[in-house]
C-alpha cells in the first residue's frame, strides 16, 4: 500500500530532535522536507546579514541530518507550497508555528488555500515553553509586566512539555533534488555576505543542531553553577550563548529547560532560577509581540511619541563603528562587528548610551542589531531595545541611565574585555582604562596613546548628556 506523501516545511525549527512537525509527518507517511527562503517579506522582517550567514550554515547542517533530502526554495511560500503539493501529490503539509505578525498572517492564508485543495494542514508549537495565547491574567487580561507574567502566569500554568527524541526512522519520498518550481541549491540562495566581514564568525560559532547541543553541554558543565553572578562579567564564559541556536530552532527551549532542571540537585538554586527566568524573558518578548505586534516599530509607552530625538548621524556612525571614545561601549560594538554577538550586560550599556547619552531613536539601534547579530530575533530585539529606552512594557525607568564608566569598572575590573576589543588601550593603567580622557598626558604618552588619534575623544560628556536626556524626558510630560 502506498504511503501518503507529507511535506514538512522547516522554518525556525532547524533540527531533528524534539521537532513536533517532523515527528507528525513521519508518523503520517513519507516526507519531503522543504525550506523556503521567503522573499515576500518586507525588509523589516527579512533576515539581516549576520542572520543570513548563520542560516546558510544551519541549513547545511540540517541537510546533513536529513541525509541530503532537504529541498531549498526561494520565493513566496503562499505560491510555492500549493505548487509543491500539486507537483508531488502531497496529501498533508506540516510545520511548526512562528509568532511574528507577518508570519502569522502568511500562515493563515496558506492554511486556508491548502485546505481548499483538501490537503491536511497541521501546525505545532516547537519554539516556546508557553504559547502566548495560553497565558492570561485571572481576569482574562494580558500581562504587561514580566514578573507577574512569569511567576503567576507561566509558572502556575501546566509545565512545559517534555522534549521528544529524534524520529526512530524517516522515510523520504522519492523527489529529485533539483526538481520542483523555483527551486535552488542552498548556495544559489546567496545567503552569505559579499564581503568577508564574517571571517571571524566560525571561530566563535558552530551553527546547527550539534553546535547547539555542544553549547548546552559546555554551559552546564562549566558555567551554570555560578550563572547568577558570572553572567554579568563580559570577559568570563558565564553565559550559555544559546540565543542564536534557540532563535533558529536548532535546539528547543524545552530541551534547555529540562536539561538545566536535571543538572541541579538543588531545585531552589538561585543560579537555576536566574537562568530559567532568562528563558522566561524570551517567552515574555514573544508574548508581547503576539499581543502587541506594533512593538517592533512603535513605542509601547505612547508618551515617548512626544520625545524629541537628536538622531545625529555622525554620533550614530561612531557608535556603530565602536569609535565613541567610551571604552566599554566601543568594546561592545566591536565585539558585535567581529563576532555577531554582544554580551548581555554590555548590550544594556551600549543601548543606554545610544538612546540616552546620544538621544538617538531606539529604532535605529534595533535596526543595526537586526543586521549585525547572529541571534537577531524580532521579539527579543524589539522588547529589549524598548526596555533600555524606557518606552517598553516593564521597561527600565527612563531616568535609569547606565554610566558606562561605572559599568566598566564594576564588571570589567581588570579591563580584560576592553583590552580584547580595544587593544590600543591595553597599556593604560586600570585606573584610567574605562575613562582615558582623565589620564594625565604623561600616562597617555607612556601607554602610546594620543586621544583623537590612537583612540577617539569621547563624543559625549557623560554628565552633561545625562542631564540633557532627563530634560528631554521631562519635556514629554509637560507637552
Amino acid at each position: 500500500m502506498t504511503q501518503p506523501v507529507c511535506i514538512v516545511w522547516f522554518r525556525q525549527d532547524l533540527r531533528v530532535v524534539d521537532n513536533p512537525a517532523l515527528q507528525a509527518a513521519v508518523d503520517h507517511g513519507t516526507i519531503i522536507p522543504v525550506y523556503i527562503f521567503d522573499t515576500s517579506l518586507d525588509e523589516e522582517d527579512s533576515p539581516g546579514g549576520a542572520s543570513r550567514w548563520w542560516l546558510h550554515h544551519s541549513l547545511s547542517a540540517l541537510n546533513k541530518r536529513l541525509n541530503s533530502h532537504l529541498q531549498f526554495y526561494s520565493g513566496d511560500p503562499k505560491t510555492l507550497l500549493p505548487e509543491l503539493v500539486d507537483k508531488y501529490g502531497a496529501s498533508a503539509v506540516f510545520w511548526n508555528r512562528c509568532y511574528e505578525p507577518a508570519a502569522i498572517e502568511r500562515d493563515k492564508i496558506i492554511k486556508h488555500d491548502l485546505r481548499e485543495k483538501d490537503c491536511l494542514v497541521a501546525s505545532f508549537n516547537a519554539s516556546l515553553l508557553w504559547e502566548p495565547m495560553s497565558i492570561r491574567k485571572q481576569d482574562g487580561g494580558v500581562y504587561r509586566v514580566f514578573t507577574p507574567y512569569y511567576r503567576k502566569g507561566c509558572l502556575q500554568a501546566p509545565a512545559p512539555r517534555y522534549p521528544a527524541g529524534a524520529p526512530e526512522r524517516i522515510t523520504y519520498t522519492d523527489a529529485k533534488a533539483n526538481s520542483g518550481p523555483s527551486q535552488h541549491t542552498l548556495e544559489a540562495a546567496d545567503l552569505l555576505p559579499d564581503i568577508s566581514w564574517d571571517s571571524e564568525f566560525p571561530a566563535h560559532w558552530t551553527p546547527g543542531e550539534d553546535g547547539a547541543s555542544d553549547k548546552l553541554s559546555v554551559f552546564i558543565k562549566q558555567a551554570a553553577k555560578g550563572y547568577k553572578t558570572q553572567r554579568d562579567i563580559p570577559s568570563a564564559s558565564g553565559t550559555s550563548r544559546l540565543s542564536p541556536h534557540l532563535h533558529f530552532g536548532e535546539i528547543s527551549p524545552n530541551q534547555v529547560w529540562y536539561a538545566l532542571l536535571s543538572a541541579f540537585d538543588d531545585q531552589g538554586s538561585s543560579d537555576l532560577d536566574c537562568f530559567l527566568s532568562e528563558l522566561g524573558w524570551r517567552e515574555f518578548s514573544y508574548y508581547l509581540l503576539f499581543h502587541f505586534p506594533d512593538i517592533t516599530h512603535q513605542n509601547f509607552n505612547k508618551q515617548f511619541d512626544k520625545f524629541r530625538w537628536r538622531n545625529d548621524q555622525d554620533d550614530f556612525t561612531a557608535w556603530c563603528q565602536g569609535n565613541t571614545g567610551i571604552p566599554i561601549v566601543d568594546a561592545g560594538m566591536r565585539e558585535l562587528w567581529q563576532t555577531g554577538y554582544v554580551h548581555n550586560r554590555v548590550r544594556m550599556v551600549v543601548g543606554s548610551f545610544l538612546v540616552k547619552n546620544l538621544l538617538t531613536d531606539w529604532r535605529k539601534g534595533e535596526r543595526w542589531f537586526w543586521d549585525c547579530l547572529v541571534d537577531a530575533d524580532r521579539a527579543s530585539n524589539a522588547a529589549s531595545w524598548q526596555w533600555v529606552a524606557g518606552s517598553g512594557a516593564d521597561a527600565a525607568p527612563y531616568f535609569r541611565i547606565f554610566n558606562p564608566v561605572l559599568q566598566g569598572e564594576k564588571f570589567d575590573k581588570q579591563g580584560d574585555y576592553v583590552k580584547r576589543y580595544c587593544p590600543e588601550l591595553a597599556n593604560l593603567p586600570n585606573k584610567y582604562l574605562h575613562k582615558p580622557w582623565e589620564a594625565p598626558q604623561d600616562v597617555l604618552k607612556k601607554a602610546g596613546i594620543t586621544l583623537g588619534k590612537d583612540y577617539p575623544k569621547p563624543i559625549a560628556d557623560l554628565k552633561q548628556s545625562r542631564k540633557r536626556a532627563l530634560d528631554a524626558f521631562a519635556d514629554t510630560k509637560d507637552n
